[in-house]
């Protein structure tokens, strides 16, 4: 084939992907990733086992120190809370590292590239919501089971057995899914980039995650989050600013924009002209006037209801977002969760602005089987910065796929611990034993994950068709497990007979569709978007009528006495502020959460598409606007979560510093003054106990001045 592309027709800007046939008449290359990959395997194998060891080390280090110098003692209720007292910095930063999937970093810019610029908006605004909202439940646990360790302890605590081994199976079902996504997306990447085997990488990518998580539970899988928050959102800025600012290929809105109207203007004579096997060709059906610069995208708004429905069920049926909830303190918990949702935004919406978009505007040869599989923002990035562009979307994505399969660890580990261990087989567990089950499911399903990474893998499973897919599963579930703690009346019947009959109904709907409308049932037909949004819809709105017909008709009218005596397996002497669990108090942040949680709701889901829609195919002007939200949102975001969890933890890293150069012993210390206080003030009134609480303060101070 000859590398000229003279006689191709001048909207070929990316020359080098077009080329003249021996026999004459232009050929478009068949695929972007058709030639070797682009970094060799001695690199990627590197990368993976590099960072695993990085941070298999670093954090473990971490904890240590925080265990010698800050005084944490490493019991069960810490491996699986993290004393219940993290601050809303590093909840924040947990909630964006753990909603950082790596669908969202792959996923996103294939819709970017499917539909145009509402494809990433839909996928940032149809998944944030459901962090925003869910700081409501997170306060409700405070509230009504102060010493829960998992979503299904407050199940069974409400609701009695048959229900608790129900939703403790579309709990597993849950962490199953995402654990999923994380290593289809994963190693289809490290695959293509590298050349690596894809099943090598199904069990590599984990392993690191096991190491750290063994070593220091949550709070090892909150300081790795913060780590890799900080390491995605400055990848994240470079992408952004790479695409819009400084790319000799691309390096401005207007560029890219222009490109954008010449790629949607190629229309039939692409089509016929071109073997161009599924890739982006010519107008966008369904949406306005075929262009890729609109909101009044049908495909677009169809892709963001199945993305909300599907991500309310990982979100609210994930026990990974609880055990967060559960570790956050009182007065951190809602401001955590809003801006965890707030940042996260960015990481759809600014990086597939850029990567996704950018593949239409560089008119790369991307197939619909690569892009499925997660390979349009690798491809941008190779074409934009080569080699460094690969390393850069490696590490991104090493990142992503780590930090929230150590937040999936942790959550099958305190379900397997809590909800079978402690609960049907040694209800009378000590700290020791529930701390050494905790380290065995850990080890036991981070091997599962390799092994269902590969069976998928085997069986042709895409990260795309996954993710549209979990909602049909997961989402009967959604409704049943928020009236459990919203609504009194809720009974256990009706989320039991909700939750199985509204899944069983997504997926026969969704079946009856693919089938009706495509004659055939495979894994292409069924993961379309008409077949996918029929079951999503069924499945959450009939687990919720069917839950909520029952609860009417027979109303349980709780009192939350039950789910207040759920109990810790071992005491821990406090550290929160006096106060932090007052019931005024928590009233007065769960009226915070709901007014600013519904607002940025309304705001991102209605508000923002429906001005925007007046503007039709946008203009220059209003695309350089919208480039320019994508990329002060990212810088902003990215800002915020990499220095308010240093600024909110500056103490602690005081306390570590002077610990490390001056006395070990020093902690010591202060705790057995800590002790003896904590004698006292159970013996005296209020009034002096806060006397003796800032005398106390002073002589801390002291100690550390000296």
């Amino acid at each position: 084939m000859a590398s000229s592309s003279s006689q191709c027709p001048p909207f070929g800007f990316s020359g080098k992907y077009y080329h003249v046939a021996d026999g004459g008449g232009c050929v478009r290359q068949s695929s972007f990733f058709e030639g070797k990959p682009v970094l060799n395997q001695g690199l990627g194998y590197s990368v993976i086992l590099g960072f695993g060891a990085f941070f298999a080390v670093i954090t473990s280090f971490l904890v240590w120190l925080e265990k010698r110098y800050v005084g944490s003692r490493h019991t069960s209720e810490w491996f699986n809370t993290a004393g219940r007292n993290v601050k809303t910095g590093l909840i924040a930063s947990v909630i964006v590292s753990q909603w950082t999937w790596a669908a969202t970093i792959l996923q996103s810019s294939n819709v970017a590239w499917e539909y145009g610029i509402s494809g990433p908006f839909w996928y940032a605004s149809g998944a944030t919501i459901q962090v925003l909202l869910f700081g409501i439940m997170a306060i409700e646990i405070k509230r009504k089971a102060p010493h829960a360790h998992t979503v299904c302890e407050i199940v069974r605590a409400r609701w009695g057995t048959a229900a608790h081994i129900v939703f403790l199976c579309f709990c597993f079902l849950t962490n199953i899914i995402v654990t999923a996504m994380l290593l289809l997306g994963g190693s289809a990447v490290v695959n293509a980039l590298t050349g690596v085997d894809i099943y090598a990488a199904s069990f590599l990518i984990p392993l690191g995650v096991i190491v750290y998580t063994l070593a220091g539970g949550l709070k090892a899988t909150f300081l790795a989050s913060y780590i890799h928050s900080a390491i995605v959102h400055v990848v994240l800025v470079i992408f952004v600013y790479l695409v819009y600012t400084a790319s000799s290929e691309l390096g401005s809105p207007h560029v890219v924009y222009d490109r954008l109207l010449e790629v949607a203007s190629k229309s039939r004579m692409c089509q016929e002209t071109f073997s161009h096997d599924g890739q982006a060709c010519g107008p966008v059906s369904g949406n306005h006037k075929g262009s890729y610069l609109t909101m009044l995208s049908s495909g677009g708004l169809v892709f963001g209801i199945i993305n909300i429905v599907g991500n309310f069920g990982t979100v609210f049926v994930d026990n990974g977002y609880w055990v967060s909830a559960i570790a956050a303190r009182p007065s951190s918990t809602h401001k955590g969760y809003l801006l965890g949702g707030l940042v996260w935004f960015a990481v759809p919406f600014s990086l597939a602005t850029s990567l996704g978009i950018g593949a239409l505007a560089l008119d790369l040869p991307i197939t619909a089987s690569e892009a499925s599989h997660g390979l349009v923002p690798p491809a941008t990035a190779i074409a934009l910065m080569g080699k460094g562009g690969s390393i850069l979307l490696l590490t991104m994505l090493f990142m992503a796929v780590t930090s929230a399969g150590s937040s999936e660890l942790i959550a099958v580990s305190s379900l397997c611990t809590y909800d079978i261990y402690r609960t049907y087989i040694n209800p009378n567990a000590t700290g020791k034993q529930i701390l050494k089950i905790s380290r065995g499911v850990v080890l036991g399903f981070g091997c599962f994950m390799g092994v269902l990474a590969v069976v998928l893998n085997k069986a042709g499973v895409s990260l795309g068709w996954m993710y549209l897919a979990m909602g049909v599963l997961i989402g009967s579930a959604v409704l049943p497990i928020a009236f459990m703690l919203l609504w009194k009346k809720a009974n256990s019947t009706g989320a039991i007979v909700g939750t199985i009959v509204g899944c069983i109904l997504g997926i026969i709907t969704w079946l009856s569709v693919t089938s009706i409308q495509y004659g055939r049932v495979n894994l292409d037909t069924t993961g379309r978007n008409s077949p996918m949004l029929a079951g999503n819809l069924v499945s959450i709105l009939t687990g919720g009528a069917v839950h909520a017909i029952f609860s009417l008709l027979w109303p349980q009218n709780y009192d939350w006495g039950t789910t207040k005596q759920i109990t810790m397996v071992e005491k821990e002497k406090s550290e929160l502020p006096a106060g932090e669990f007052r019931e005024e108090k928590l009233l007065k942040a769960k009226a915070w959460i709901v007014k600013w949680g519904v607002a940025f709701t309304v705001v991102i889901v209605i508000v923002w598409p429906m001005l925007s829609l007046p503007a039709g195919e946008f203009n220059l002007g209003y695309f350089t606007f919208w480039a320019v939200i994508s990329i002060a949102w990212g810088t902003i975001a990215s800002a915020v979560i990499i220095a308010l969890p240093l600024i909110e933890s500056w103490e602690t890293i005081q306390s570590v510093l002077v610990g490390m150069f001056t006395n070990d012993r020093l902690i010591e210390k202060i705790e057995e003054m800590n002790f003896k206080m904590h004698a006292i003030m159970l013996a005296i009134p209020e009034a002096e106990q806060m006397y003796l609480l800032e005398k106390e303060k002073a002589k801390k101070q002291e100690a550390l001045e000296h």
